[in-house]
């Protein structure tokens, strides 16, 4: 028997095209066919051709065979069979849905994130490839259940463009790629023997590496990375001096006094170099977009190199960053990269003397005094990240803007195997977010009359199966997509070879459950928010922290809890809620939903009580949390200073929060302004922390940020 085919052609009648499209439907279903079903599917089509007496058969006519089959014993895989068939209409209703988006990026542009310029040619092409693929990953990835759960609101799947292409954030090893030299784009770079090169260098690894993932690519302890190559310029510079003074001076003074001078024209020489370095850094992070579409989010961490070296980096950069960028008179910080100051209370204590880099912690606070960054991350107050550091002496850098790593130990993975085993961080990354929305999920238990656990636990599963299918096919990538960071070492174990797959070296990298709205969840519950009460929210929150703690041994999946910031979707989810529950006061009657496990930015709340209110949900988000408050100091650098150090002794990531405005006209500044109180410009340059890194709230009179967000904006007094 011949299957006539659509364009009038005969093929052969085959059984194992009947299993394998049976078998892509029972995939999309989540239902298990075994190979009695597949055996009994296939005889049951065979009966109904000769019960029908057909010979050559048309195809639309064996579908329709097949399906009556299916609905007969398996409907639920019918179901998915009947829309697989449909395929090609859903895609001409996807590819206009495209259109229509493609259409509006070129001609009004895009605000969901306020790290693109979508005025740019080449953001508008990455934004309109990124709308087909957000559509093909929902058509061809997800199954029923996911979509509609995804389309209703109740989960939120980050990054749909760029999910199944690469990861999320990570901590790259820069330093490691560095040294000995390393194979980039066909091309070998020898390790730098100087400064300068090796700020070319790590600029080119930065741009090219961070373009090949999304999310936020950190450089952990900066400093120490460059700490070498400054030694190696220092001798340069120290030789130039002697080669300059000639033969007569060298004969005729001491050693000593020559080798005094020339020390200090080597370190000028080398401050010099930094200065320009730190300079050059920051010109290519902010006017350099990546193939991406937007400006590579660069997170830098530094504070702990204690040699001279070490510390003249750092200082060097915190200084660079707080004079800005820009002609005379208008200088301004730039966005990128996000600095985070690794605080260590016996090294660098309250700036004093008698502290061995109190003078760094100095030039931090100054720093976060005029441009808000850096951001402060403590080593040695409470919880998960100060114990990693304490015990073992290895730094939890932020992954971007606030994710973390999970432990993972060298010989043991996720448990150590004896007190010797020791955590690795460095190398490490994240495979992404889908985000719970618990008020929603509060909502539909009530409306259903059911217990809110088991509509949570429902949602919890569906994303658990959600996260190991993407796992599963991120392990088919081959190290030949990132060879920087597969094959040259930037990740860890990332020495392969470009046609191996990644499967290996996944085990050690998380995938996370995103939380929003915790505030209107604890107002859904009793009508308070969690500045009043919390019990609810924080009873939950231990509930999916136990949750998360369990499956990731049973799976061997290192899941993860993070505190989501929620940019466009702190909008999104209002209208979601809206569409299914109507407005609720203190819940959807606002145009934004509150992020992560943060009180409502309209509290008029003290930082000491915001940091105390968010400190009893902070071990609960290892996975990804920052704390931040509106500082309201006019410049107060000993006020900001008392903060932070009270954020330090509590085990805190604190942010400094000031809103930044300049004005382009005559170059005035100050902390709130939208009118030039010295010019009467309205031409007002505005830097906003949009959650975790800063943002333009408005630039050349226009701004980043999406509606939702500037609402929220307007709205802040403790954040």
């Amino acid at each position: 028997m011949k299957i006539i085919k659509k364009d009038g052609t005969l093929e052969e009648y085959s059984e194992q095209k009947i299993i394998n499209a049976c078998s892509k439907a029972a995939n999309r279903a989540m239902f298990n066919l075994t190979e009695k079903d597949y055996a009994a599917i296939c005889s049951a089509v065979w009966d109904k051709l000769v019960e029908n007496d057909l010979e050559d058969t048309e195809i639309y006519e064996m579908h329709n065979i097949v399906e009556s089959v299916l609905e007969e014993h398996y409907p639920l895989v019918a179901k998915m069979y009947k829309e697989y068939r449909n395929y090609k209409k859903d895609f001409v209703h996807m590819m206009d849905k495209v259109y229509e988006q493609s259409q509006a990026i070129r001609y009004i542009g895009d605000k969901s994130n306020a790290n693109t310029d979508s005025a740019l040619v080449a953001t508008k092409r990455s934004l309109i490839f990124n709308a087909l693929n957000s559509e093909l990953y929902k058509k061809f990835f997800l199954t029923h259940d996911e979509k509609q759960a995804a389309k209703d609101g109740y989960i939120y799947i980050h990054d749909r463009s760029a999910r199944l292409d690469t990861w999320n954030c990570c901590l790259a090893k820069v330093g490691d790629i560095m040294k000995d030299g390393f194979e980039m784009g066909n091309i070998w770079y020898n390790e730098p023997n100087s400064l300068d090169t090796a700020f070319d260098v790590m600029g080119d690894i930065i741009l090219s590496t961070a373009a090949q993932q999304y999310g936020g690519f950190t450089v952990p302890e900066v400093d120490k990375i460059l700490e070498p190559y400054a030694e190696k310029s220092f001798e340069k510079y120290r030789k130039e001096y002697f080669d300059i003074i000639g033969e007569f001076e060298r004969s005729n003074s001491s050693f000593d006094h020559l080798f005094t001078n020339a020390g200090d024209y080597a370190n000028k020489k080398v401050y010099r170099e930094f200065e320009q370095g730190w300079q050059g850094i920051e010109y290519k992070l902010n006017s350099v977009g990546s193939s991406r579409g937007d400006y590579a989010f660069i997170t830098m961490t530094l504070g702990l190199a204690t040699g001279r070296f070490g510390k003249m980096a750092s200082i060097s950069f915190l200084k660079v960053h707080s004079e800005g960028q820009g002609k005379r008179g208008f200088k301004r910080p730039v966005l990128f990269p996000k600095i985070v100051f690794l605080y260590d209370k016996e090294l660098h204590g309250d700036g004093s003397e008698k502290y061995p880099n109190g003078d760094v912690f100095n030039a931090g606070i100054e720093c976060s005094s005029k441009t808000m960054y850096p951001d402060w991350l403590s080593l040695t107050g409470k919880g998960y990240i100060p114990e990693m550091y304490k015990r073992y002496g290895k730094v939890v850098s932020p992954m971007g803007c606030r994710a973390f790593l999970s432990p993972w130990y060298e010989r043991g993975g996720m448990e150590p195997i004896d007190e010797n085993d020791i955590p690795v961080f460095e190398g490490r990354f994240n495979c992404g977010v889908v985000s719970l929305h618990l008020p929603m999920i509060l909502a539909k238990a009530r409306r259903e009359s059911r217990d809110f656990y088991e509509i949570l636990d429902y949602y919890l599963e569906l994303t658990r199966g959600l996260h190991k299918r993407t796992m599963d096919y991120l392990g088919e990538m081959r190290a030949s997509t990132n060879p920087v960071m597969f094959c040259e070492g930037g990740v860890y174990g990332g020495h392969l070879n470009p046609d191996d797959k990644i499967k290996s070296i996944l085990p050690p990298m998380t995938i996370s459950y995103g939380i929003t709205a915790l505030n209107e969840l604890q107002e859904l519950y009793n009508g308070k928010s969690i500045r009043e009460d919390g019990e609810f929210a924080l009873e939950v929150m231990q509930y999916i922290d136990s949750y998360v703690n369990r499956i990731k041994k049973e799976d061997n999946i290192l899941y993860a809890v993070y505190g989501t910031p929620a940019e466009t979707l702190c909008g999104l989810q209002v209208e979601q809620f809206r569409k299914i529950f109507g407005v609720v006061e203190n819940v959807s009657d606002k145009s934004y939903v509150s992020n992560s496990f943060h009180c409502h930015v309209s509290e008029d709340i003290s930082p000491i009580e915001k940091q105390d209110k968010e400190e009893r949900f902070w071990n609960l988000f290892n996975g990804g949390k920052i704390q931040y408050c509106r500082y309201s100091l006019n410049y107060n650098t000993e006020a900001i200073k008392t903060l932070v150090l009270r954020a330090m002794d509590k085990g805190l990531y604190e942010g400094v929060n000031l809103a930044l405005c300049y004005c382009e006209d005559c170059g005035h500044q100050q902390i709130e302004m939208d009118i030039c109180p010295k010019c009467g410009s309205k031409m007002i340059t505005k830097i906003d922390r949009m959650n975790g890194y800063l943002g333009f709230t408005r630039v050349h009179g226009d701004t980043r940020y999406n509606p939702a967000k500037n609402e929220e904006i307007k709205d802040r007094i403790s954040m």
